[in-house]
């Protein structure tokens, strides 16, 4: 078995109990502090991988490609804010399936930004991905 597909089905069941226990939490504890603690802890837990595997960091500092990262790292603060203080707001069951429509648009960004091949399977999956979560959210 090919090592992404084990490592993408462990991220998706990992990931599957983030929503669960965010909810409970924030039943006491503000969003954007759960967003401040979580996020520590996956902060330690990777800076220690890479103490461990003696990965390098300073030469990716100035690497060409380190503003793509840190755009990411921006947009990924604001949608992790965002998503804690959805899922604080509102039912999981709500919540997951919008946040979710994130595959479906990064598909698109896929066809439209690096030329990914548009096959009818994708388009009849892509559909299908749309329709299962606004019949999940409703």
């Amino acid at each position: 078995m090919r090592r992404y597909f084990v490592l993408s089905v462990v991220a998706c069941l990992t990931y599957s109990l983030v929503a669960p226990l965010l909810s409970i939490a924030m039943i006491d504890i503000p969003s954007t502090t759960a967003v401040f603690l979580s996020n520590s802890v996956m902060l330690g837990t990777v800076g220690a991988v890479i103490i461990v595997r003696k990965l390098p960091i300073r030469p990716y500092l100035s690497h060409r490609y380190s503003p793509h990262i840190l755009a990411m790292g921006c947009l990924l603060a604001v949608g992790l804010l965002s998503y804690y203080r959805a899922l604080a707001l509102g039912p999981v069951s709500v919540v997951v399936p919008i946040f979710g429509l994130f595959i479906v648009i990064s598909s698109f960004v896929g066809i439209l930004a690096f030329e990914e091949a548009v096959t009818p399977r994708k388009v009849a999956a892509i559909a299908a991905s749309v329709l299962a979560i606004v019949l999940m959210a409703i």
